[in-house]
């Protein structure tokens, strides 16, 4: 079966199977897009049909796009994940955190998922910074995987003030990626294009297969993956992030909305090595920080086995080098990130692919499920 047939049988599977509300999937291979599929309705009254150009909420996925900017603007100041975070940001070594690197921090390493504070929510940007100023690691998850669901992206969008006078990471996203690769993908979406937006709904049941530890550790109150889930607060239902308040934050961590055409042509210039129709928008230094792995292990949050290099998400890999699971494809040298109930975007470098599946019905789980692993799974399956 041809690819883009086999891709197509997966996507409409997802819908007859009632997985499905609203969703698209993007797929961009050596700089043109060979897949663009969407189907079902962006509201929860399933009326208004979904659209090419139909915006979604991509969570966590937000932290791919920040981690590109983040080293983007570590590479342009000519310092490289090595760096301390108190070299550029000086108040950050409180709490015995002065010889934490930037590279510990992208890939969820300095023991920081989560804060000892309490009354802060993901809106309160400055509180929310000074509150990591103060912040002593947490112990157990320094060294290895102890994911930052909230508090990465203020981490992030911190080093790059630092590091460019001041100005925010959801700006700085909009300069050096979104405007020239002419993409529909905000962190912090504009007021006159909240129509455009489709409205999250919750999963329908609160299990999912094969991620019991983490919804169990999730349910377990004061658990590390429980107060990291919870703080900064503020946003923790599904509903409310659907508000034009919630669409208009800058939130790198979690707020990131737009297309899966776009969420994959962001991946299809990483994975043609950061040049894009010959301009080249990433340095060569923050390719090879993308690819390459600086933790790896059980992660204290997630409750399961995770990889990452500077910000990315990779396949972890066992003792031998192969994959322990193949979210990203089979090729070892993928790396992107997923969002929350399902969504995801990657680079497969080895292919000169870009993948970016969107969707508005979320589903229970740390990882992407069934819907995501179909589409991917078609998209490497052999035509024979």
């Amino acid at each position: 079966m041809p690819l883009v047939s086999r891709v197509r049988s997966a996507f409409e599977a997802n819908f007859s199977r009632g997985c499905e509300a609203g969703a698209a999937v993007s797929v961009w291979q050596d700089g043109q897009e060979i897949i663009s599929l969407c189907g079902g309705f962006r509201d929860a009254a399933r009326q208004i049909p979904w659209q090419q150009d139909t915006l979604v909420l991509i969570w966590s996925a937000t932290k791919g796009m920040a981690s590109a900017c983040t080293l983007h603007a570590l590479d342009s100041a000519g310092l490289s994940p090595d760096t301390t975070v108190s070299e550029v940001w000086p108040e950050f070594g409180g709490g015995g955190k002065a010889g934490i690197t930037i590279g510990q921090v992208l890939s969820h390493s300095a023991g920081l998922g989560a804060l000892d504070r309490t009354d802060l929510s993901v809106l309160d940007h400055g509180d929310v910074v000074r509150a990591i100023e103060e912040q002593e690691p947490f112990r157990d998850a320094v060294g290895g995987p102890g994911y930052g669901p909230r508090t990465f992206g203020f981490l992030a969008d911190e080093i790059v003030r630092r590091l460019n006078g001041g100005i925010p990471l959801g700006s700085y996203w909009r300069a050096q990626f979104a405007e020239p690769l002419g993409l529909d993908l905000w962190i912090g979406l504009p007021e006159n294009l909240h129509h455009r937006a489709a409205s999250m709904l919750p999963a329908k049941t609160a299990t999912a297969d094969g991620n019991d530890a983490f919804l169990e550790a999730l349910a377990e109150p004061g658990s590390l993956t429980k107060r990291a889930f919870s703080s900064p607060g503020g946003l923790l239902a599904v509903s409310a992030m659907n508000t034009p308040a919630a669409r208009s934050a800058s939130i790198p961590s979690m707020g990131g909305i737009g297309s899966a055409s776009s969420l994959a042509k962001f991946y299809a210039m990483l994975a043609l090595g950061g040049v894009w129709r010959g301009r080249r928008l990433l340095g060569e230094n923050s390719i090879a920080w993308m690819t390459t792995r600086l933790s790896q292990g059980f992660d204290q949050v997630l409750r399961l086995d995770t990889s990452f290099s500077a910000g990315f998400m990779m396949d972890p890999i066992d003792r031998s080098g192969k994959k322990i699971r193949s979210l990203l494809g089979p090729s070892l040298r993928a790396f992107g990130h997923p969002g929350a109930g399902g969504s995801l975007g990657f680079a497969d470098p080895e292919n000169g692919i870009g993948f970016g599946y969107v969707m508005n019905q979320m589903e229970a789980g740390v990882l992407p499920g069934e819907r995501a692993r179909a589409l991917v799974d078609s998209l490497y399956a052999s035509a024979g």
